[in-house]
């Protein structure tokens, strides 16, 4: 948590009691130096707007969706006054569980309604809303941000039945997958898997400085498009625009959609296929990226040569740190990997995340040990979810 959102909270609790959410709101924002649009408080860190309520259970109207997109970007807080009580939740749009006020005619291209005091999730997939986790739910967050968001809430708010599909393997898929976290074992201990490293760092070398000036891009998702596709993507013609663009320093970077599979790179060995997600770390970020859906990531390994690894590239202000690359079964990488079961809709078992600084510690003291018990289990849940 920024030092600031600390003080914040410790700010909130000093003044429990006060039971005036205007007097607290001037307080809040005379200390911290906010900036006030309409009904939100807020700072470059930070966010905060304030309702009040005679219970922790409030169903008030807090805000409209398109005000809190401007602000989506940051911990959206709501700090919640009760007469004995200041009560601090972050209701990004991850936290919310759909559009309740006025939101009928909520489309993903018409953004509209506003959400009540009830639409925020207390208990996030095991981890209670409260100050102390405030870090660690805007990391998750950060991983799929408003437009991310956006198509659930359409779906929640307005009842509509989710697209996808969720993959149900039969008897001798579901032994494949079990499969899985051996054939990996075997595969980052071979040949080929020193292979499949050396040709990703060959590119990385190649498109070095270009991945340094993608990296200045502050668009999350955007940034990590542009570098994957300099060390992935199929098409020279296009990545030679890419490329031009960077080095003129533009705004004109085309436009290019990145296929919706499982991996980036995909590469065939005699006894492998592989396929291999690229993935860029900002060193001194720790937001956490996207890692995988979950019914895409099973239908890949039902094969019986199936390989499913991470290539990640540590990048600092002006120089790439390190590249490592691990199975999704690697010890430290499963045990941060984060299972986002309810967001992406009932037909399907969900989405995946890893948490930032397990991977800033991967790219700094490489590891590739399997433990193959506990990726056996791990894919026993998936499947029952």
């Amino acid at each position: 948590m920024t030092n600031l959102i600390e003080q914040l909270i410790a700010f909130l609790r000093q003044y429990d009691g006060i039971n005036d959410k205007a007097k607290l709101a001037k307080l809040v924002s005379d200390n911290f130096h906010l900036t006030k649009d309409r009904s939100v408080y807020y700072c470059k860190d930070f966010a905060v707007r304030f309702s009040s309520s005679a219970t922790p259970n409030f169903g008030n109207t807090v805000l409209s969706l398109s005000n809190l997109q401007k602000f989506d970007d940051r911990p959206f807080i709501v700090c919640l006054v009760t007469p004995a009580c200041n009560y601090a939740l972050l209701a990004n749009t991850t936290l919310l569980k759909k559009i309740s006020h006025s939101s009928q005619e909520l489309r993903e291209n018409n953004i509209r309604g506003s959400f009540n005091g009830s639409d925020i999730m207390r208990d996030f997939e095991g981890i209670n809303n409260t100050p102390e986790n405030i870090e660690r739910l805007f990391n998750i967050h950060s991983g799929l941000g408003f437009d991310g968001n956006l198509t659930r809430l359409v779906e929640a708010t307005n009842n509509i039945s989710p697209s996808g599909r969720k993959f149900e393997p039969n008897e001798a898929q579901h032994r494949q997958i079990l499969l899985a976290p051996a054939r990996a074992i075997r595969f980052v201990q071979s040949k080929d898997a020193r292979t499949l490293k050396d040709e990703l760092d060959a590119k990385v070398e190649k498109f070095k400085n270009e991945i340094l000036l993608a990296a200045l891009i502050e668009n999350v998702n955007v940034r990590g498009r542009i570098i994957e596709y300099l060390i992935a993507g199929e098409d020279d013609r296009l990545r030679q625009e890419i490329i031009n663009a960077l080095q003129k320093r533009t705004n004109g970077i085309p436009q290019f959609k990145t296929e919706n599979t499982l991996g980036d790179y995909a590469k065939e060995f005699k006894h492998y296929v592989t396929e291999t997600d690229v993935k860029t770390k900002i060193m001194i970020l720790d937001s956490n990226p996207k890692a995988y859906n979950l019914d895409k990531m099973l239908e890949f390994l039902a094969s019986e040569r199936s390989v499913f690894m991470f290539y990640f590239v540590g990048v600092e202000p002006g120089k790439i740190v390190n590249t490592v690359l691990v199975s999704m079964f690697q010890k430290r990488l499963l045990n941060a990997t984060i299972l986002l079961k309810h967001w992406a809709g009932r037909n399907s078992r969900g989405v995946s995340q890893f948490e930032g600084k397990t991977i800033g510690q991967l790219i700094l003291s490489p590891e590739t040990a399997i433990n193959e018990e506990a990726p056996v289990s791990f894919l026993h849940h998936v499947l029952t979810l």
